[in-house]
């Protein structure tokens, strides 16, 4: 499958294994640091080349070493950067992420990750893909009034569309998002977002708010695994797998690579949430988020293992 991924660009510094949180004032020690390609849309885009899909990137960066680091790795992962700009008024993001095995805790630095817009994404392009994602609505400032247009425009010419919104850091969860669900095939929010746009914590009540009959709503539930609500309103779950992971960052991105690559083949819809789980799980075995993504054989082999079959 040939996937445009509209998305930001940003490198994260991932600080490893802190023994307890830091307090303002206080200075702890972590056991490892680690200085990588970073960013939600990257990561889903490094996971569906790693599984064999075609990708091709539209994002800005600055003219900076952090943007060559993040255009290289991509690069090197297979994915097409011929529609990154670079920027030299912009410095490229950064996210710090302080990470267990447990989960972690972000701070950013936005900087280009907001100065991509609408007007420098050529829609002419969409034509040549299958599928359009964006992540990182909230993060995206300067692309997000326009979102909802372009994934119209997709639709428009017989793309199927997904959305992974990513946290609000504003905590404000405005309607605009909702709204753009109209022109949504495929909905990825984890279970605080959905918590936070919704105002339940109850992930089946949750799905069901948001419902409207063409969107599969899909929450992601870290080690729990995953529900979803289909577009005629039934609700399925799959379990989580349990591995030793050292680090999460990530995670649901590369979740995300898993069950687009599966949904865009077809897979039922179920056996689509498995292997999305088995991609998420995988991810977590070395620090970063594209340091153990799964290629489709790697990911199969250990739905095996479990004992999963289709």
């Amino acid at each position: 499958m040939r996937i445009l991924i509209i998305g930001e660009l940003n490198v994260d510094l991932v600080l490893h294994n802190y023994q307890t949180f830091p307090a303002l004032g206080q200075e702890v020690l972590v056991e490892d640091a680690t200085l990588t390609l970073g960013s939600a849309s990257a990561i889903c885009a490094a996971g569906l080349a790693r599984l064999g899909d075609e990708v091709t990137y539209v994002s800005k960066a600055g003219q900076d070493a952090w943007g060559d680091l993040c255009v290289e790795a991509l690069n090197s992962l297979g994915v097409d950067t011929s529609q990154v700009t670079r920027d030299a008024s912009v410095k490229t993001g950064i996210t710090v992420s302080i990470t267990s095995a447990r989960d972690r805790a972000l701070v950013t630095y936005l900087g280009s990750i907001a100065a991509l817009r609408g007007s420098d994404v050529r829609t002419d392009l969409f034509r040549g893909f299958d599928h359009l994602h964006v992540s990182s609505f909230f993060l995206q400032q300067g692309l997000r009034p326009d979102v909802k247009k372009l994934l119209r425009s997709a639709h428009g010419q017989g793309l199927s569309t997904s959305l992974d919104p990513g946290f609000d850091p504003d905590d404000k969860w405005e309607r605009d998002l909702v709204d753009a669900l109209d022109e949504v095939d495929v909905f990825l929010p984890n279970e605080v977002e959905l918590s936070r746009m919704t105002g339940t914590d109850d992930v089946e009540p949750g799905l069901r708010k948001l419902a409207n009959r063409r969107t599969l709503i899909m929450a992601k539930l870290g080690a729990s695994g995953c529900a979803a609500i289909d577009s005629s309103g039934a609700f399925l779950a799959a379990p989580g797998f349990k591995v030793d992971a050292v680090d999460t960052t990530g995670a649901g991105d590369s979740f995300n690579a898993g069950f687009l690559h599966a949904w865009l083949r077809k897979v039922p819809l179920k056996a689509a949430m498995r292997f999305a789980c088995a991609c998420g799980a995988l991810s977590t075995l070395k620090a970063g988020g594209t340091g153990s993504q799964a290629d489709e054989g790697q990911a199969q082999e250990f739905l095996s293992r479990q004992g999963v079959t289709a």
